[in-house]
C-alpha cells in the first residue's frame, strides 16, 4: 500500500536506497551503486512537507519517492525500490502517486532526470508516457538539475530529463 511516509520511516530510507543501488552493478555503473544515499535530515524535510510517499509491504518499506515542484511541474526528485520487489508495479504505482499530487496542485506534469541507457532508466520511464526533454526546452529550475548532476560527474553516464504532461 502507497501512503505518505512517516517520520519513523525515515531510518529504513538510506538502506532501502542502497540496495536499490545494487543493480547498477551489473550494468557497470560501481560508482551509482556506491553513492551515499539521502540522508534521514535530507529526507525528513521531503516528509514533513508532504512530499514522500513509501509503498508499505505488511509492515516492509519496499520502495520510496520524493516530489518536488520545478519550473511548473512536479518533478519525481528520486524513486526507490528494493530489487526483491522489482516488477510487481511498485515504481509506475509510486509515480502515478506524484502525478495525482502535481494535478492536485495544478502542476502542468511531471520532470524528472534519469540515465538515458540504463533499462529500468529511461527506457522505463518512456512506457510510462515520459519523452525526452531536449537541452534547450529545459526549464531555469530543471537546467540547474541538471548542472548540479554533471557537477557531481553523473554525467560520465549519459543522462537526460525527461517530461510527462498531465493527462
Amino acid at each position: 500500500m502507497i501512503r505518505l511516509a512517516a517520520p519513523a520511516d525515515l531510518s529504513v530510507l538510506p538502506d532501502l536506497e542502497r540496495a536499490a543501488g545494487e543493480p547498477f552493478r551489473t550494468v557497470g555503473m560501481a560508482e551509482i551503486a556506491d553513492d551515499a544515499p539521502p540522508s534521514v535530515e535530507d529526507l525528513a524535510v521531503f516528509q514533513s512537507e508532504g512530499r514522500c510517499w513509501v509503498w508499505d509491504d505488511d509492515g516492509v518499506i519496499a520502495a520510496y519517492v520524493l516530489a518536488e515542484e520545478v519550473d511548473g511541474f512536479g518533478h519525481v526528485e528520486q524513486v526507490s525500490l528494493l530489487p526483491s520487489h522489482a516488477r510487481r508495479g511498485l515504481g509506475r504505482a509510486l509515480i502515478e502517486t506524484v502525478g495525482t499530487w502535481a494535478a492536485e496542485r495544478g502542476l502542468s506534469g511531471l520532470t524528472l532526470t534519469t540515465f538515458a541507457e540504463v533499462p529500468w532508466n529511461a527506457p522505463y520511464y518512456e512506457r510510462l508516457g515520459f519523452r525526452v526533454l531536449a537541452d534547450e526546452d529545459l526549464g531555469p529550475a530543471l537546467r540547474e538539475i541538471r548542472r548540479t548532476e554533471i557537477a557531481r560527474g553523473l554525467d560520465r553516464w549519459p543522462r537526460v530529463a525527461m517530461v510527462r504532461s498531465s493527462l
